[in-house]
This record gives C-alpha cells, sequence and structure tokens, in this order.
C-alpha cells in the first residue's frame, strides 16, 4: 500500500506552486493573454496546463517548508520574475502604440480616441490601430510562442531559489528610454512631413493673412497624415522585426544578468 507522509505531499505541492507562480505572472503580465478580454479563468487554467506539461522538465526544486518566511519569500521571487518577463514583452507593444499616437497629435487626431478593451483607457484612435496592427504582426510571426518558450527557459538560466534578479530589473526600468527611441523611429517619417506641411501653411498665412488656414489647413493636414499612414504601412513589418528581436533580447539579458547576479 502507498503511503505519503506529509513531508513529501508538501514537497510534491512546493515543486507545482512554485513554477505556477511564475508561469501566472508572465501569463498575467504579457500582452494578448494577459488583456482585459481574456477571462481569469482562462488564463490560470492556461498556467496550471503549461506547469503541468513543463513540470517534469524543470530543474529540482529547492527543500524548504511551504509556509515559511523562505517560502513566501520565494513565491515572491517567482511572482516578479514572471511579471518582469512578460512586462518585457508590454515595452514593445507600448512603443508602437505610443508611435501612433506621436503621429495622431501631429497630423490633428489628438482629440479622436476610443476606448482600449486591452487596458481599459482612453487612446487615440491612430495609436489604437497601430496597436491593433502589432498585435496581428505578434501572432503571425509567432511571436507568442517565442516568449513562451523564452519563459520556460528562464528556469534553467534563472532557477527557482537563484534569487532576484536585480541587475536585470534594473536594465528593465531603464527601458523606458527605449520606448521612446522606437516610437520615434516608426513615427519620425510621418512627423518630418508633418511638421513640413505645417510650416507650408505658416508661411502661407504670413504670405496672405487673408487666407482662412484653419478651415483649409485641417483637413488637408488629416488627408495627408492618412496618406503618410498609408505609405508608410509597409515600413511597420520590418521596424516590428527589429524592435521585437531587441525586446526578446532585454527579456535575454534580464535573465542572463540576475543569473550573474546571483
Amino acid at each position: 500500500m502507498l503511503t505519503l507522509s506529509a513531508a513529501a505531499i508538501e514537497k510534491e505541492l512546493l515543486g507545482l506552486l512554485l513554477p505556477l507562480f511564475r508561469i501566472s505572472a508572465f501569463y498575467l503580465a504579457v500582452p494578448i493573454i494577459g488583456s482585459n478580454l481574456v477571462p481569469r479563468r482562462v488564463r490560470m487554467g492556461l498556467a496550471l496546463a503549461t506547469t503541468l506539461v513543463v513540470l517534469p522538465t524543470l530543474p529540482a526544486m529547492p527543500a524548504l517548508q511551504a509556509f515559511s518566511l523562505a517560502g513566501w519569500w520565494l513565491t515572491i521571487e517567482q511572482v516578479v520574475i514572471g511579471a518582469a518577463l512578460g512586462f518585457a514583452v508590454q515595452l514593445l507593444f507600448h512603443a508602437v502604440a505610443m508611435a501612433g499616437q506621436l503621429i495622431s497629435m501631429n497630423m490633428g487626431l489628438g482629440f479622436a480616441s476610443m476606448m482600449d478593451p486591452t487596458n481599459g483607457i482612453s487612446v487615440p484612435i491612430l495609436g489604437q490601430f497601430y496597436l491593433f496592427m502589432v498585435t496581428l504582426l505578434f501572432l503571425a510571426s509567432n511571436g507568442h510562442l517565442i516568449v513562451i518558450e523564452a519563459t520556460i527557459e528562464s528556469f534553467r538560466i534563472l532557477p527557482v531559489g537563484a534569487g532576484l534578479p536585480l541587475d536585470g530589473l534594473a536594465l528593465l526600468a531603464r527601458a523606458g528610454g527605449w520606448i521612446i527611441g522606437a516610437a520615434l523611429l516608426i513615427s519620425l517619417p510621418a512627423m518630418t512631413t508633418l511638421l513640413v506641411v505645417n510650416l507650408a501653411f505658416g508661411v502661407i498665412s504670413r504670405a496672405a493673412p487673408q487666407l482662412n488656414l484653419f478651415s483649409l489647413g485641417f483637413p488637408f493636414t488629416l488627408v495627408f497624415g492618412l496618406l503618410l499612414v498609408w505609405l508608410t504601412l509597409s515600413a511597420l513589418s520590418p521596424q516590428f522585426t527589429l524592435l521585437s528581436g531587441e525586446a526578446f533580447e532585454l527579456m535575454r539579458a534580464l535573465l542572463q544578468n540576475g543569473a550573474a547576479h546571483g
């Protein structure tokens, strides 16, 4: 007759829960899966299914009591690591959405906003359009599978019990400048052209003050901005490939710096 002691049950339960906490935090923070459109039960079910599949391949878990102070601290570490991995992917989406917002402000569409169902906030309509485009590109390039694989690989690079990746978290905090640079990289052609158009209208208003440039310039800038968005849309795919590679490198650097610190 098979008998299990309380210590053995606690060890097996801890070996399941610690990876589950990291994977669950990742699914709660990563774009698309972690959005408000996906029910929490679906996300938790997906996290549990992923944990059960990869559990036999994971390194051995540290031996400690589940409800001890060390156990609670280890749980917090896994949640922080999983959330940091998901947030690194969020930076890519926010950079593209910011690029759309910058173009919207320059073409006069800053007042046109819509509710973002993913984050529950109001954003410029062009920023939401770019967010939809980057979501489709992310799914078409199997980005969701790549980030899930990276999260599973994180257990090998930064195993449970290795400590918090403090250097990696500091690197992630400094990535705010990367968002602005990436947004400018996408929006700079359209913003530069719209700036030239606005300068031309300024020269015309000085040369012919009797013209009502507000009624003429606003629709012209709007139509010209939409034309620029259409012309530059083909360049979004290679830019997305470049920026997604940098985002994945950020995830890898986060883990490797944490492993070196540990």
